[in-house]
Formats: C-alpha cells, structure tokens, sequence
C-alpha cells in the first residue's frame, strides 16, 4: 500500500519555538538576556499567546529559564553546569559511537564526512556560525544512526544546550576552530579506522578542552552576543 500519510502544516507555535531556538543557539540573544513576550511578540509579528507556549516549550528544553513574578530569560549556565553536562555528553556520545560502530558503520561514516565537509566550507568561507551548525550536525550523527531511540531521546534533551555553548562561548575564541577541526579530523579517521580505544581518547579530549574553554569565557565575563 502506498505511503498515504499527509504532510502536517507546522502550527503556529511550533514556528515561534523554531525561530526562537535559533536566535538562542545561532547567539542572536546573549546567555542570560531577558525576555519580554510583548517585545517578542511585536518583533515576530504574532501575538503573545503562541510565544508564552513557545518559551515554556524552550524552558524543558533548557534553553530558557522562567521565574515567577520575575520574568524569563534565556539560560546562564554556571561553570558546574558546565562540567556536568560535558560528563553527561561524553558519556552519550561514546556508547553512541559504539552502536554506529556495530549496526551503521558505513551510513555513519558517510554522514560524518559530510559534515565534516560543511566544517571545512565553512571555515574557508570564514563563518564561524555556519561552522558551529556544521560542528552540531556532525555530533548528531552519532545518534541519528546509533539504533537505540533512548539515546537519542537523552541527547535531544541536552542538544540545544551544547549547540549553544558551541556558538557562545567557543566561536568567539581565537584558534579554537582550527584545534576543533584537527579533532573532527582525527575522529573520522578512527572511526573508519574502527579504532574505538582511540576514538573515545580523542573525543573526551575534543569535550573536555571545550568545557575548559567555556570555563574560562565564564569566568572571565566574556560571553558574547
């Protein structure tokens, strides 16, 4: 029987979390800015109904923060919530890897290097934004073809946070996008390799320089936006 299945308008609601997640991730909005839904509203073009539902979607996505009575705001990460989920994401992204390995290995590969492909345009092109997309799609291959929908549900749950951090606070260093490429380089290379002992050395080193990295901005005050 033919795929029948008819394609579904994206609601209103679904637009507004879209474009404010971008504005967020993409460092349109600063870590930690306030929020107001009127002015929100009047610069989408759309009234406050479907942005007040639109930023408490994003609040369960962590991106951002509402306090009663207080207002919202996109989030601010502290430094041990910094740490805490680069551990979190190390531990995703290796068992990840390991399911690519055994189920999808060649599919993976193949995605991976595209990825990296999109990195290396973008760095020729210099847009460092595009290659903090680019940086994010390559790590979410690991759980488009991982095989288990738990993983992947897990890592959607911290994956708006990680982009974020990526634009904010690593796009701005100097020298951190030729030492960021190096490592994706050297991650396709022990993938196909099938060299899985040095795969999980190079990407706990690619995630924990990252955390440091986004410490030091953190500490320092030098969040851009």
């Amino acid at each position: 029987m033919p795929d029948l299945k008819v394609e579904q308008p994206k609601s209103l609601v679904a637009i507004v979390e879209e474009r404010l997640r971008d504005a967020i991730v993409d460092a349109e909005m600063r870590l930690g800015e306030t929020l107001s839904e009127e002015a929100l509203s009047e610069a989408l073009g759309v009234s406050r109904t479907p942005v007040r539902e639109a930023l408490a979607r994003l609040q369960l996505q962590g991106l951002v923060t509402i306090v009663p009575k207080k207002g919202t705001f996109v989030f601010a990460p502290t430094e041990e919530d910094v740490s805490e989920l680069c551990v979190f994401r190390y531990m995703l992204e290796t068992q990840a890897l390991r399911e690519c390995m055994s189920k999808a290995r060649e599919a993976a590969l193949a995605a991976m290097k595209g990825a990296l492909l999109a990195m290396e345009t973008a760095q020729a092109n210099g847009s460092r934004r595009d290659y903090a997309r680019a940086d994010t799609v390559f790590h979410e291959v690991f759980f488009q073809h991982c095989g288990n929908r738990y993983l992947g549900n897990a890592y959607r749950g911290v994956s708006g946070r990680v982009a974020a951090l990526r634009t904010h606070l690593s796009v701005p260093l100097e020298g951190e996008q030729e030492r960021s490429m190096a490592e994706h380089h050297q991650m396709v290379e022990a993938f196909a390799a099938g060299r899985l002992a040095d795969l999980d050395s190079i990407l706990h080193r690619h995630i924990m320089r990252a955390w440091h990295a986004y410490a030091d901005v953190l500490r320092t005050g030098a969040v851009r936006g």
